[in-house]
């Protein structure tokens, strides 16, 4: 009789074990799902305060140019006006801004390309002295303010003669520090094992680097490109610098000849912006699965 209530007294003390440990899952998995749906909540909520301007711009561009300043201001505009696209891109020569900045994107993006990998390649790589200590000064460049480099910058392109030329434009940008960096970073997470293969094989330096370390970083390579890309493209105070025509001027630049000192346009300028912006969107669709990619691998060690 004893051990039968011992058991039923068991049985009990496993059924309130077990109800417990449902109690704790369930309350720790609300509180998982609390966490993710506020974590769900906050990114959307910022992807809706980033997205804002960009519809705003939109709205605009559509919008007449005594409509812009009505009060209180309309989210949309009443009647669409889709001719100041076309206006916008004839009012100014664009196909001369886009030719420019496509000029330049090329060959800055390249020069980033190239200078990126190889330098990240021999920092990651390679062993001379001190190469720890050049990346730190790399890394110290980063720091200092670009607005503090424009005066040495334009003397030493006004000396060479090459103020409102492409080399003005273009020289002067063809390295990109972070790039070094990023790619440095992905060079190191490579596993070494598959650069000794290669070395075993007879492989050189220069062979190991063109063909195994550079075909595994194309994550990396896509995102520095996609980076160059878009600061190029959208820079606008150096060309504004050094440029003195308007044929030599890049879309950026153009699309500031919209406000001048006593009237601004801003419909024309938002439909040129809306422009502007169409190259930046079509790159970031097709590198976006590289892009990221890179950023999470880029960083896995130092």
């Amino acid at each position: 009789m004893t051990e039968q209530k011992l058991n039923r007294r068991g049985r009990k003390l496993a059924e309130a074990y077990r109800a417990l440990g449902r109690q704790s899952f369930t309350t720790a998995s609300g509180r998982r799902h609390a966490g993710n749906a506020l974590t769900y909540g906050l990114a959307i909520a910022l992807g809706i305060s980033m997205l804002v301007p960009f519809l705003w711009m939109i709205s605009t561009s559509l919008m007449d140019e005594f409509e812009v300043f009505r009060f209180p201001p309309r989210l949309l505009p009443s009647d669409p006006v889709w001719s100041n696209y076309p206006n916008a891109l004839t009012a100014a020569p664009f196909g001369r801004f886009f030719i420019n900045s496509a000029v330049m994107s090329l060959f800055i993006v390249s020069g980033h390309l190239i200078t990126a990998s190889t330098a990240g390649y021999a920092f990651a790589r390679l062993r001379f002295p001190g190469r720890d200590k050049v990346f730190i000064l790399f890394l110290a460049n980063l720091m200092v303010p670009i607005i503090v480099l424009l005066i040495p910058r334009f003397l030493l392109v006004s000396a060479l003669g090459w103020v409102d030329t492409y080399a003005g434009l273009i020289v002067t940008e063809l390295v990109g520090v972070w790039g070094i960096f990023l790619m440095r970073q992905y060079f190191l997470s490579i596993p070494r094992e598959l650069e000794d293969a290669a070395r075993i094989d007879g492989a050189s330096e220069w062979h190991v680097f063109w063909r195994v370390a550079l075909p595994l970083a194309k994550p990396a390579i896509a995102t520095v490109a996609l980076f160059s890309f878009v600061e190029t493209w959208k820079s606008f105070l150096w060309p504004l610098i050094v440029t003195r025509s308007m044929a030599m001027r890049p879309v950026e630049v153009g699309i500031a000849a919209f406000h001048s000192l006593y009237f601004s346009n801003w419909p024309y300028q938002m439909a040129a912006a809306v422009t502007a912006v169409i190259p930046i969107l079509i790159l970031f669709l097709f590198t976006q699965r590289y892009f990221v990619q890179g950023i999470q691998l880029a960083g896995l060690k130092y």
